[in-house]
C-alpha cells in the first residue's frame, strides 16, 4: 500500500523493479522518494523530498522521534523483537520536524505528511538503496532508515518491511569453498589508491586491476593519476575493454565476458541463484577471473593438493560449505534455478529473521557504536564552505551504471545544475563551466534542470576522461574522507564552486 524510494534509482539500476512499482501504482499503493534528484519514479510520486545530500540520518530520525511520540510505534513487535529500543529513543529525541528539515533543506509539513503516510500504511515497504550511504553519516543513516520498520511494526505481512539486498539469503562463502585462512598481509582501503600508490610504506610494486576501473571510479583522481605514473609501479589491468585505467598500464590482459565463461550468479534484487553458461567461445586470447587467479596459483606455488580445478568443482565446493548445499546443488540440478530456504517470497518474521545470536533486531548495535569515532546515530553537519557552497552528487545513470560501458558515451557529458544557482552565477545551458574546489577542477558544458534540488549539482559517475573538455571527471573532485563506520567513500561530501569558462 505504501512503497517508499530511499536514496535508489531503480529507471538506472534495478529496471526489472520499476514495473512492479508502477503496477502496485495501478492498484492504488503510495509512493514516497527521497532523493535530491526528481528521479524518473519521483515524477510519479505522492510526495517527493529532495533533501540535501547527506542529510538523510536526521529526516529518519525525526521519523523515529515522532512514531514514538505520537504513540505509533509497536510497541509490541518492539518488546518482542527488538533490543536496545531505549537507546535509538535517546538518540532520535532531539530530531524535531523543524530541526531536521532545517537540515535536509524541506519543509515541516512534508516530513509530517511522509510520517503519516507510512505510519497509516500496510503494508508498507522501505527499499533502501546505496546512496544514502556515500558520505560521512552514510552507515548512521541507513541503519537508522532500516530501524524504521521495526519501531512502526511493518514487518509480519507480505510486502511490508524493507529491501535492500538479498546476499544474506544466502550461506554460501567463498572462503569456506577455498578452504584458506586469510593471509598475514595488510589490507589497504582503495578508496586512498591514490595517496597509497604515492605513499604506502613499504611501497606498493605491483598493481593488478581486475573488475575495477579506478581511475574513473576512485575519489582525488588526480592523485589517482600521480600513483599510477609513479617510476617502480609495475601495473596489470586485467578487462573487457581498453579502459581509462588501461592506458597506464605496464600489461594488458583481455577479460571474457559474461557471455564466454561459466558462472554462479545472485539474483540482483530476486531471490534466485542461477548457472551461467558460455554461449561462445573466449575471443582472442581472453580469460575468465577464475582461469587467471588459477594460473596465478599455480605460478606462484600457491595451489594446493584438492583445489577446485573448474568452475564446475568450485560451484561444487561452495555447496559443501554451506548447511543449504544439499538444497542448492538438488535444486540447481533439476531447475537450473535455486531459492534459498526461506522460498522465493520470504516474509520478513514470519519465514526469515535476523541472523544475530539472539535473532532479534539491534537497534543500537555496540560494535557499531564503537567503530564509529562520532558514536552511532551521531550527526556530523554538512561540509559544505563558503567557497565551496554548493553539493556535487554523482549517482549512476542508465549509461553509466559504475564505468561500465563508459568508453560508448562518446560526447561530452553536462554538468546538471538547478536554474536558481545557475541564475547567481550567471549560468545558462550550453555554457562551458568550470567546476571545481581544492581537489582539483573539471570541465565541462553546463544545463539548467528542475530535476535537480536547488543548491545541488549532478554529474553521472563512471564517467571516463573523454567525456569532459580537460580529461578530468567528477572523481577530480571528490575528497577522499571515510564514512562514519566501515570507512566507506564519500562521494556525496563532494561541495565545489562552478563558474563560467
Amino acid at each position: 500500500r505504501l512503497i517508499v524510494l530511499w536514496g535508489v534509482n531503480p529507471s538506472a539500476t534495478g529496471i526489472h523493479q520499476v514495473p512492479p512499482v508502477l503496477e502496485a501504482l495501478r492498484r492504488g499503493a503510495r509512493l514516497v522518494v527521497v532523493d535530491p534528484r526528481r528521479i524518473p519514479l519521483a515524477k510519479k510520486a505522492d510526495l517527493h523530498l529532495g533533501i540535501r545530500p547527506g542529510s538523510d540520518l536526521p529526516v529518519a530520525l525525526s521519523l523515529i522521534r515522532w512514531l514514538f511520540e505520537t504513540g505509533r510505534a509497536d510497541e509490541s513487535f518492539l518488546r518482542q523483537n527488538c533490543v536496545e529500543v531505549s537507546r535509538l529513543r535517546e538518540q532520535a529525541e532531539p530530531w524535531t520536524f523543524e530541526r531536521a528539515a532545517a537540515e535536509a533543506g524541506v519543509s515541516a509539513d512534508d516530513l509530517s505528511r511522509f510520517a503519516h503516510l507510512y505510519a497509516e500504511a500496510r503494508p508498507a515497504l522501505i527499499r533502501c538503496g546505496w546512496g544514502l550511504e556515500r558520505n560521512r553519516n552514510g552507515c548512521s543513516a541507513a541503519a537508522a532508515v532500516l530501524a524504521l520498520p521495526a519501531v512502526a511494526g511493518k514487518f509480519g505481512v507480505r510486502g511490508g518491511g524493507y529491501t535492500l539486498s538479498n546476499t544474506g539469503a544466502w550461506d554460501l562463502s567463498s572462503a569456506s569453498a577455498v578452504g584458506a585462512r586469510p593471509p598475514a598481509t595488510r589490507t589497504l582501503n582503495m578508496n586512498r589508491l591514490g595517496r597509497l600508490l604515492q605513499d604506502a610504506r613499504p611501497p606498493i610494486r605491483v598493481l593488478f586491476v581486475y573488475n575495477s576501473n579506478p581511475l574513473a571510479t576512485l575519489p582525488r583522481q588526480s592523485e589517482v593519476r600521480k600513483g599510477l605514473l609513479r617510476r617502480g609501479l609495475f601495473t596489470v589491468v586485467f578487462d573487457q575493454v581498453m579502459t581509462d585505467t588501461a592506458r597506464y598500464a605496464d600489461v594488458v590482459l583481455p577479460a571474457t565476458t559474461f557471455l564466454e565463461h561459466s558462472d554462479l550468479r545472485r539474483g540482483y534484487g530476486a531471490m534466485a541463484i542461477q548457472p551461467v553458461d558460455p554461449v561462445i567461445a573466449p575471443v582472442g586470447e581472453a580469460r575468465s577471473n577464475f582461469e587467471v587467479f588459477q594460473v596465478l596459483c599455480d605460478r606462484m606455488g600457491l595451489s594446493r593438493r584438492g583445489d577446485a580445478r573448474t568452475p564446475r568443482e568450485f560451484v561444487d565446493a561452495l555447496c559443501d560449505g554451506s548447511p543449504d548445499g544439499p538444497s542448492i546443488r538438488k535444486q540447481l540440478k533439476s531447475n537450473r534455478i535455486a531459492f534459498p530456504s526461506a522460498g522465493f517470497e520470504p516474509i520478513q518474521f514470519v519465514d526469515v529473521f535476523p541472523k544475530t545470536a539472539d535473532g532479534k533486531v539491534h537497534l543500537f548495535p555496540a560494535e557499531l557504536d564503537a567503530a564509529s569515532p562520532p558514536g552511532l546515530y551521531a550527526y556530523r553537519p554538512d561540509p559544505a564552505k563558503r567557497a565551496f557552497p554548493l553539493a556535487l552528487i554523482s549517482p549512476a545513470t542508465g549509461r553509466t551504471v559504475s564505468s561500465s560501458f563508459g568508453q560508448l558515451h562518446r560526447k561530452t557529458i553536462p554538468l546538471e545544475i538547478h536554474p536558481a544557482d545557475a541564475d547567481r552565477r550567471g549560468l545558462s545551458s550550453g555554457d562551458r563551466v568550470r567546476v571545481f574546489n581544492e581537489h582539483g577542477e573539471m570541465h565541462c558544458l553546463c544545463q539548467l534542470s528542475v530535476d535537480i534540488a536547488e543548491g545541488t549539482l549532478f554529474f553521472p559517475k563512471g564517467a571516463w576522461t573523454h567525456s569532459t573538455l580537460n580529461g578530468n571527471t567528477v572523481n577530480a573532485l571528490v575528497p577522499d574522507s571515510y564514512s562514519d563506520i566501515g570507512e566507506g567513500a564519500c562521494f556525496n561530501d563532494t561541495r565545489v564552486e562552478v563558474e563560467k569558462l
